[in-house]
């Protein structure tokens, strides 16, 4: 025990006094910060600023259009154009008024628009991004007009659907057709991995350097192979913790210091509770691939070599990602429910399912078991990959020989 407490406490001391460690953790929200800070310094000295601009040879040219109905439809129109368009009686005087430098376009009605439903539009340059805001007045304008003595479908031309769902099972509470029923659980499953796979990932990393540099050899005069591989899952998760809560935090204070909140509605906010299996899915799934990595890198001599099967080894972590819109839009399906028990795709897929819906007790704790029994077997497996031969030479390994040695056949 005093072997692995001294590993533990060498591995968190080798890792946090390292000079990249200190730079990603403080160097990531400091940009962020930096990034709040211009963008709100651009805000403030160019709110006048639009897309459009950059089309044009002139800044000041100015928005106001107008236009020529030669169809005689916007006579009687109640939409109000004023400020947007303005009104002319023929094309000579728009034209006079364009080169004048009053208007920047004007459109032209044709006679025959009922029929055609062509609209001409004159400007002296090419710019497609500065007519979209004034064309969706017009186009009002017309619709408005083309269905005067049926107020009903005009009604329902602008809004042909209003769509209520019944569900004859219990659903989720959250509106299907709000941006954050998608965006809020792909957030909190991105998160999770990528907390999983950069902290999982530094494991194989750290044996490979202390491979190359020998001090592996240093190591396994004094200290057991199981010993060794569970200080480093150990210190190593806590390293990963200690960035995600300097991160997290500083995304906070991001928020709080560019005077926005993160308010979501009822429906939207995560229960308390989901933090306890937030940790408790991230200490099984870390621990699971950790080891599997860890015995990688104890395999083979060197980093270059172990390319190629590290993603064998992180692809179950990766599918829930790949089918992540199945996850969200159908959470409780045959797929999900697979995918969310089968160990290796659990972690991220059972907090995908946990942030999209609420997860019946019985399958997040059938999920738990399993992942506990697999990362019991893991560590043990790649405990006996911990030999000394392998960690001070190691050899050339392709993903047989990795599955081989994992089952103790090799």
């Amino acid at each position: 025990m005093n072997k692995t407490w001294f590993v533990l406490k060498n591995e968190i001391l080798r890792i946090v006094t390292r000079r990249s460690f200190v730079l990603t953790l403080v160097l990531i929200p400091l940009i962020s910060f930096l990034a709040v800070w211009g963008i709100g310094q651009i805000r403030g000295t160019q709110a006048g600023d639009t897309l459009s601009n950059v089309f044009t040879d002139d800044a000041n040219q100015p928005e106001l259009e107008g236009y020529i109905d030669y169809s005689g439809l916007l006579e009687n129109n109640t939409v109000d154009l004023q400020g947007r368009l303005e009104r002319y009686e023929d094309e000579e005087s728009a034209k006079a008024d364009l080169e004048a430098g009053k208007i920047a376009a004007y459109y032209v009605i044709t006679a025959g628009y009922v029929e055609t439903g062509k609209v001409f539009y004159y400007r002296p340059d090419f710019n497609p991004l500065a007519a979209f805001d004034d064309a969706s007045g017009l186009r009002k304008a017309l619709e408005q007009s083309l269905l005067s003595d049926n107020e009903n479908l005009a009604e329902r031309l602008a809004n042909p659907m209003v769509l209520e769902r019944v569900y004859l099972k219990p659903q989720s509470e959250r509106d299907e057709d709000n941006i954050m029923t998608f965006f809020l659980p792909y957030g909190v499953t991105l998160l999770f991995y990528m907390i999983i796979m950069s902290s999982s990932s530094m494991m194989l990393s750290s044996i490979s350097d202390e491979k190359q540099n020998r001090v592996m050899e240093i190591l396994m005069s004094s200290v057991k192979p199981l010993q060794l591989l569970t200080g480093k899952i150990i210190a190593l998760g806590l390293v990963g913790l200690l960035q995600s809560i300097v991160w997290g935090g500083a995304g906070l204070l991001l928020l709080r210091l560019s005077g926005r909140t993160f308010n979501l509605p009822d429906s939207f906010q995560l229960p308390p509770q989901m933090l306890a299996w937030f940790v408790i899915f991230f200490i099984l799934g870390y621990s699971i691939y950790a080891s599997l990595l860890g015995g990688l890198g104890a395999l083979v001599p060197n980093i270059k070599e172990a390319s190629q099967i590290t993603f064998i080894i992180l692809a179950p972590m990766i599918l829930p990602l790949m089918l992540i819109g199945a996850l969200i839009n159908r959470p409780n399906a045959v797929l999900s429910v697979v995918l969310s028990l089968f160990p290796l795709s659990s972690p991220v897929a059972m907090i995908t399912r946990m942030s999209a819906t609420q997860v019946p007790f019985w399958q997040a704790g059938l999920a738990v078991l399993l992942l506990a029994g697999t990362c019991f077997l893991t560590i043990r497996a790649a405990a006996g990959m911990f030999r000394a031969q392998n960690l001070i030479a190691g050899q050339k390994a392709d993903i047989k020989t990795f599955f081989m040695a994992l089952i103790g056949r090799a």
